[in-house]
């Protein structure tokens, strides 16, 4: 993929990092993921087996959501034993659930 950047008025706006923003925004874009992020934004760090027995889902499909939001760069992923603990990337997940439950009022 080719850096490009674009220049409007004084602004430089670098096309990669846009792109990449809207990967992590699509990432998120589904309702169990952002139930899965809003989880996690309560703990520090939690395993598939509470993720999925915390939103009532199966393991199966925690497994999934929490696969694409780890390859999209929004967890991180920790191993224990045979556990797998998830974590948010980045505090400022956060602020992105709060902002989205406030739209929502």
């Amino acid at each position: 993929m080719l850096k490009i950047i674009l220049t409007m008025a004084n602004f430089n706006i670098n096309t990669e990092k846009l792109e990449l923003a809207a990967n992590k925004l699509r990432a998120i874009s589904h309702p169990m993921r952002i139930a899965i992020i809003d989880l996690l934004s309560q703990d520090e760090k939690l395993s598939v087996t509470e993720i999925h027995k915390t939103l009532d889902i199966e393991q199966a499909t925690a497994s999934h959501h929490l696969n694409i939001l780890k390859n999209k760069g929004v967890l991180n992923s920790s191993r224990d034993g045979k556990n797998i603990y998830y974590s948010l990337k980045t505090v400022t997940l956060k602020d992105i659930i709060e902002c989205i439950n406030k739209c929502n009022d």
